[in-house]
C-alpha cells in the first residue's frame, strides 16, 4: 500500500531537526505492509492509495490556504496528520477549523503513534473500499416486493458516491431462464444430499440466475424472489446461499439497501454477509433475534435444509453461525444514512415459527436503534468486528 505523504513547514524552523523527526515519526506510525512517500508537490494529491498532509510544525496555516486556493484539494478527502511537535497540533486545529467554514470536510490524525497508525491502516482500507465498489453492477432482478416501501434505492445517488450502477432485469428474463431446466453438476456436489421433492428446481434456479450474472455481467445481485413461490412453486433460497458462497452479494426479495450493504461488506471483509431481519428484541438486555431462511454456506459451520417459512414450500436452510464477534450493519438506499455496530453472536437458535436460519446477537445500541430510527427491517450481519471501518467508509 502507497501512501503520499506531502508536507507543510514554517521556513523559520530548524530544517535538519525537522527532518530527523519526520523519519522517526513516519517510521513510528507505518505499517508493515506500507509505504510512505514524502512529496512536495501537491499536484500528486489524489494519485495514490491513501493521501495524507503532515503538518509539521506551526506558522502553515497560510501555507494551506494557498495550497487549498490553488484548487488541487477541493472535493478530495483533507487528513491532516501531526507529531504533536513544533506546534503542529495548534496549527492543525486552525486549519480544521478554516475547512470547515468553506463548507468541507476533514480530519486530525493526532494520539498515540499506535492509535495513529490503526487509524491510517483504517482510512487506507476505506479508500480501497471505494474503489472496489467503483464500476461494479448490481442487478435487481424484478422489482423490489411491495412491503418493502422503506426500502427503495436512489440510482443516481448510488451511481454517483460509489460508481455502482444498478442494473434493471425482468423477471421474465429469469423465467425464461429457468424453464431451460439445466444448472451445472459441480453445484450439486457443493451442498448436502436434499430428500425434498424440490432440490432439483431450487439447482434450477441457481443456474438459470448464474446465467444472468454472466450474461448482465454482475457483480452483485438482488431478486423480488417471493414471486417465485407462484410462478414455479419453489424459493430462491439455496440459489442465494450458492452465489453468496461464491462471492456474488446477493439479496432477497429485491431489497437494494440491503445489497447495496452486502456489498459494502463484502468489498471491506473479504467475507459473505448474512441479510436478516429482526425477529425479537429485548430492550433491556440488548439481544436481538435475527431471522431468515436463506444463508451463505461459507458462514456456516453446518446446515440443515428445511422448508420456507411463510410458504411451507421449496428449499431453505437452517444454518449454524459460528458464535463470537461479529458486525450488524445497514446502509440506506440512497447512501445517506447508515448503521454499524460491533456486535457478540451469542448462540444459534431454531423455532418452527420463524424464518429458518436464527441467531441471537448482544448488542450495545441496536436495539434502541432498530425501535427508534431504523433503516428498514433487513440488516446485514458479518463475522468480525468492523464497525470502525464502516464508518470511515461513509464519512467519506
Amino acid at each position: 500500500m502507497t501512501i503520499n505523504v506531502f508536507t507543510l513547514t514554517s521556513p523559520i524552523h530548524d530544517k535538519k531537526a525537522i527532518g530527523i523527526e519526520t523519519e522517526r515519526f513516519l517510521g513510528s506510525i507505518a505499517a508493515p505492509d506500507t509505504q510512505m512517500q514524502l512529496q512536495s508537490d501537491f499536484s500528486a494529491y489524489g494519485k495514490a492509495e491513501l493521501d495524507l498532509i503532515y503538518v509539521r510544525t506551526g506558522g502553515t496555516e497560510g501555507l494551506f490556504r494557498k495550497v487549498w486556493e490553488s484548487g488541487v484539494l477541493q472535493g478530495q478527502p483533507v487528513r491532516l496528520l501531526t507529531s504533536g511537535k513544533s506546534n503542529s497540533l495548534a496549527a492543525s486545529i486552525e486549519i480544521l477549523t478554516w475547512l470547515r467554514a468553506q463548507g468541507a470536510d476533514g480530519e486530525i490524525l493526532h494520539g498515540e503513534e499506535s492509535y495513529i497508525s490503526r487509524r491510517i491502516r483504517t482510512l487506507a482500507k476505506s479508500e480501497e473500499v471505494r474503489r472496489t465498489l467503483n464500476g461494479q453492477r448490481a442487478g435487481i432482478i424484478g422489482k423490489p416486493s411491495d412491503w418493502l416501501i422503506a426500502s427503495q434505492a436512489d440510482a443516481e445517488k448510488v451511481r454517483t458516491r460509489w460508481g455502482i450502477e444498478l442494473v434493471e432485469i425482468p423477471m421474465e428474463e429469469l423465467l425464461e431462464e429457468y424453464r431451460k431446466h439445466d444448472y451445472p453438476i459441480a453445484a450439486r456436489r457443493r451442498v448436502k444430499t436434499c430428500p425434498s421433492d424440490y432440490f432439483v428446481g431450487a439447482l434450477e434456479l441457481y443456474g438459470a440466475i448464474r446465467r444472468i450474472v454472466d450474461k448482465h455481467r454482475l457483480d452483485a445481485l438482488t431478486v423480488r424472489c417471493f414471486d417465485l413461490l407462484t410462478t414455479v412453486k419453489n424459493t430462491g433460497c439455496l440459489a442465494l446461499a450458492l452465489l453468496n458462497e461464491e462471492g456474488i452479494p446477493s439479496s432477497c426479495e429485491g431489497d437494494v439497501p440491503a445489497l447495496l450493504t452486502m456489498m459494502l461488506s463484502r468489498a471491506l471483509t473479504g467475507q459473505s454477509g448474512f441479510q436478516a431481519n429482526p425477529a425479537r428484541i429485548n430492550p433491556e438486555t440488548g439481544e436481538v433475534l435475527f431471522a431468515h431462511c436463506t444463508v451463505p454456506l461459507n458462514m456456516v459451520k453446518d446446515y440443515h435444509w428445511d422448508t420456507h417459512f411463510e410458504s411451507g414450500i421449496g428449499v431453505a436452510i437452517h444454518g449454524e453461525l459460528p458464535t463470537g464477534d461479529a458486525t450488524l450493519l445497514k446502509v440506506s438506499g440512497d447512501l445517506e444514512r447508515w448503521f454499524a455496530e460491533d456486535v457478540t453472536l451469542v448462540r444459534n437458535q431454531y423455532e418452527d415459527q420463524l424464518c429458518r436460519t436464527q441467531v441471537v446477537l448482544q448488542t450495545h445500541d441496536a436495539a434502541r436503534y432498530l425501535l427508534n430510527d431504523p433503516i428498514g427491517n433487513h440488516h446485514v450481519i458479518v463475522s468480525g468486528h468492523h464497525a470502525e471501518a464502516v464508518q470511515a467508509v461513509m464519512e467519506r
